[in-house]
């Protein structure tokens, strides 16, 4: 796409303003992951094994099985260089010290009612090979299960040509504290989760990121496991002012698009001054970063407001997956936020610090989801029930209004199920 520049009006007429997540627009790939799906449900090991050998190049063989040995995942931790294990040790401990703050506890209402919440007994964590190895995607996953105590956390990922998984995705799991690594990826994994094989067990909930393979096999599997989302490409959206400095606002969007060609960056100022300051910038990074061609391929937006409140209004409607405040009264704009998967306020908050070790999670709703959905967290592993232990007196107190309101719904058996406790 390259870099585009808006007024506001031509960026609200923009169908890049609407944009959202088009899952019907991959009709071939929805048709491979609903019959990969279909077979690994059907034919269990036998279908990840031609699965596994067509997309991910191995399979087990001559005694070998999908999992990754125990022992495997502390030799990786311990093959690490000392500063690569100490920064994912350090970055461990954040996640889970900021996680550990949203722990629930059992709520008590009226006497006699109680909603108690509870984990899921199995998690199936997705950590995502391909461009790269993600180990803080272990970290950002496994640790809100283990915060959330899961009694059982398992990984899948794809393995390397040779049957191996990279260093950092095994240490990271021996780090967040793993049962169990199965090198199985795509949307193959995504079906042995929700469906089990004789190598891999069933989980009740299926969390992380990936591509749109992933992406739509969790959509085909909901229901029948849970799942934390339907993520879209990455994204980042800043609001600055004049004064902001133009080399870090580049640096943020540039970030945030080399992941993916399909990735977003979009800035909002009221200053035109400072919009033509971040292109030149950005045209000067990206010749020479690594993923310069990644980068120009993706939507990179330059919109130019009349005002601070007007941008916040934007964001508000764009509701980003990162939003980074980068002007004079930022902390005041961040109170304005209402749809944000994460927000990062002031220069030196820059987004890449949340993906790695501040501590908040990195799995955030994309697409506008920030709408209605949080970022991943311990809720995720966590369901609640409510509970009712009511005695005669409760029963006669709640009569009336329940027997009415039966009565309302043509429901007589339910009525009858309560008047017959008191006759």
């Amino acid at each position: 796409m390259g870099i585009k520049r808006f007024d506001v009006g031509s960026w609200l007429d923009s169908p890049l303003s609407r944009r959202r997540l088009d899952l019907s627009q991959f009709v071939k790939e929805r048709a491979d992951v609903a019959e990969i799906c279909a077979r690994v449900a059907a034919d269990g090991d036998a279908a990840l094994r031609e699965f596994s050998e067509r997309f991910d190049g191995w399979t087990p063989r001559d005694g070998e099985t999908f999992q990754v040995p125990h022992a495997d995942m502390a030799a990786a931790a311990n093959r690490l260089a000392a500063a690569d294990r100490a920064a994912l040790e350090f970055a461990a401990q954040r996640i889970r010290d900021f996680h550990s703050k949203q722990v629930q506890t059992a709520s008590v209402g009226p006497p006699g009612l109680k909603l108690e919440t509870r984990p899921v007994r199995r998690a199936g964590v997705y950590a995502p090979g391909g461009r790269a190895a993600y180990p803080s995607t272990v970290l950002m996953t496994v640790i809100p299960a283990r915060v959330a105590k899961v009694p059982e956390v398992v990984l899948a990922t794809p393995p390397r040509a040779d049957g191996s998984v990279p260093t950092p995705i095994l240490a990271a799991a021996h780090i967040a504290g793993v049962d169990a690594v199965y090198r199985v990826g795509g949307a193959q994994a995504i079906a042995a989760f929700a469906y089990g094989t004789t190598s891999i067990p069933r989980v009740d909930i299926v969390a992380g990121p990936g591509n749109i393979y992933v992406t739509l096999a969790k959509k085909e599997v909901y229901g029948a496991v849970g799942i934390d989302g339907i993520a879209g490409p990455t994204e980042v959206m800043v609001i600055a002012d004049a004064a902001a400095r133009p080399d870090f606002v580049a640096a943020d969007l540039a970030a945030q698009l080399e992941h993916d060609p399909l990735a977003w960056a979009v800035l909002v100022t009221d200053s035109p001054s400072l919009a033509d300051r971040v292109e030149e910038e950005l045209h000067s990074l990206i010749s020479g970063l690594e993923r310069a061609e990644i980068i120009r391929t993706a939507n990179c937006c330059l919109i130019v407001a009349d005002d601070l409140e007007q941008a916040v209004n934007l964001a508000n409607d764009f509701a980003p997956e990162h939003l980074l405040i980068m002007a004079a009264d930022a902390g005041r704009l961040a109170t304005q936020i209402e749809n944000a998967g994460a927000i990062f306020v002031g220069p030196y908050a820059t987004v890449p610090l949340g993906d790695y070790a501040a501590g908040p999670n990195h799995t955030l709703p994309t697409s506008g989801a920030a709408r209605f959905a949080s970022p991943l967290g311990v809720h995720t592993f966590l369901k609640r029930s409510s509970v009712l232990s009511l005695n005669r007196g409760d029963l006669e107190m709640l009569r009336e209004a329940c027997v009415r309101l039966a009565a309302l719904e043509g429901l007589s058996a339910h009525a009858h199920a309560i008047e017959v406790r008191l006759e």
